[in-house]
């Protein structure tokens, strides 16, 4: 992944491409991604990420800066060999978004986009507790609301006027401490309580796409 980010860094401060630019105006964007949990450390330590997805709308001002809105959604799936009990199941999260950033074309190929988004967040916990033999033994469905912050780079290659793709990675801040009882585990499981209260946080690198509406000047 390094070596990915190096290689369109390079190309970004080094093409001498001519032509005309992109002046990016009215745009539709799609990310698909995958998420990687990193605190808090029961998150961390028990939700895998299986994919992230966002919508969204965004106008550029002449001097590239930029305003959005959309929404988002992610899923982390309960790695089953890393709690105490069987259990299986997910943690969903959908959001709605404003965001604020900066975007512009280095050459007329190859450009950059990086902002805030700010929005929103509605948590659910889809968990069953399993038998040996597998069968459910409850139901665990939580939910709880929180805010959401999220620093975003996109690098952005253009196939035409009208479409690009894009590179993007994301570090999302949702506004809850993720505690084992939200997944249904009841007792703490060698977790320090006093690290429940650190809000859930996750990266996402994903690739996308963009469809102008106003392509040239």
């Amino acid at each position: 992944m390094k070596h990915i980010i190096l290689y369109i860094l390079f190309f970004l401060c080094s093409s001498t491409l001519v032509g005309q630019k992109i002046e990016p105006k009215l745009t539709f964007n799609v990310e698909l991604g995958l998420p990687v949990a990193l605190k808090n450390e029961p998150f961390n330590d028990v939700m895998q990420g299986l994919a992230a997805a966002s919508v969204y709308g965004q106008y550029s001002l002449p001097f590239h800066l930029n305003f959005g809105a959309g929404v988002r959604y992610s899923l982390f799936t309960i790695n089953e060999f890393s709690v105490p009990g069987a259990f299986s199941g997910n943690v969903q999260t959908a959001a709605g978004f404003f965001k604020v950033g900066y975007d512009k074309y280095a050459t007329d190929k190859l450009a950059y986009d990086f902002g805030v988004r700010v929005g929103y967040s509605f948590n659910f916990s889809n968990v069953k507790e399993l038998n040996p033999e597998g069968e459910t033994i409850r139901s665990i469905n939580n939910q709880i609301s929180a805010l959401m912050v999220e620093p975003h780079l996109g690098l952005i290659l253009a196939v035409d006027e009208k479409n690009a793709y894009r590179f993007s990675v994301g570090y999302n801040i949702v506004g809850y401490g993720f505690k084992p009882s939200f997944i249904g585990i009841e007792s703490n499981s060698g977790w320090d309580p006093n690290g429940f209260s650190e809000v859930t946080q996750f990266l996402i690198v994903g690739f996308g796409y963009t469809h102008y509406f106003i392509g040239k000047k």
